[in-house]
């Protein structure tokens, strides 16, 4: 059941890049369990909204309040430099459309799966270990491939150590980019199907990003449509991409269609 607290609160945001408006007084509430899909065409605000969720992109305006164990309510954008680390390498997990932007290619997959362990102070190797071992079997790679590369591994196969490694720390809330963008279809299908595994058995909050409306449909349980940086639709997910109310969503809907 999900909690009627929002583990995150947006409210008000704003953000210009000189003259171009990207988001516009945008409110919204993700919750402890949900997976909330932000859709729209390119350039809508989807991956600015995402990137100012995730304390990457500084808003020009407006407020994103997280619900953190250790300070209570606090605005993530008015957090110092530290507590904001403490909260991406505890509390966050982020997942890149492109796996080189969210691995480091020179060290091992167990080593990209373990780093996040390590970097909140856990240091038994042979834990760390058996741990990264665990995770490949949840993201279902072989165990065999613990000591190689990501750079030897297939673009699936790299999405999924990346998986695994924002995962691996227990987050409270995983952001998600277009996380099965550039894959082949049948890799695509595949990896929805462990992704919808793993969320639902840790019980996580997600907001993924996605221009895919079949994967918001497999994967969120709310859906937000923006468009010119605005969210001009939002429900569960079902009924927006059944039955849409605005225009711009019967758009996006019947484009898919066919």
């Amino acid at each position: 059941m999900l909690d009627d607290t929002p583990l995150m609160e947006v409210q008000g945001l704003t953000k210009h890049y000189g003259f171009v408006t990207a988001c516009e007084a945008v409110d919204l509430d993700v919750f402890r369990g949900e997976v909330l899909g932000i859709v729209g065409e390119s350039g809508s605000g989807k991956t600015t909204l995402l990137k100012c969720m995730a304390g990457e992109v500084s808003p020009s305006s407006g407020k994103v309040l997280f619900e953190d164990d250790a300070l209570g309510k606090v605005d993530v954008h008015d957090l110092d430099e530290p507590d904001r680390r403490r909260l991406c390498r505890e509390a966050w997990g982020f997942v890149h459309q492109n796996p080189r932007d969210g691995l480091r290619q020179r060290i091992s997959a167990g080593g990209n799966i373990a780093e996040p362990l390590l970097n909140r102070g856990d240091r038994h190797y042979g834990t760390l270990r058996q741990t990264a071992l665990e995770w490949m079997d949840r993201v279902e790679l072989d165990r065999g491939r613990i000591n190689h590369p990501p750079a030897t591994f297939s673009g699936g196969m790299q999405q999924r150590v990346q998986i695994a490694r924002s995962l691996v720390h227990g987050p409270k809330i995983v952001f998600m980019d277009e996380p099965t963008g550039g894959l082949d279809v049948s890799v695509q299908a595949k990896l929805l199907d462990t992704l919808r595994g793993l969320v639902r058995e840790l019980d996580l909050a997600v907001v993924i990003v996605t221009h895919d409306l079949g994967v918001a449909r497999l994967l969120a349980d709310r859906l937000i449509v923006m468009r010119h940086g605005h969210i001009v639709e939002t429900g569960i997910t079902d009924q927006v991409l059944d039955d849409p109310q605005d225009a711009y969503t019967q758009l996006l809907v019947s484009a898919v269609l066919h």
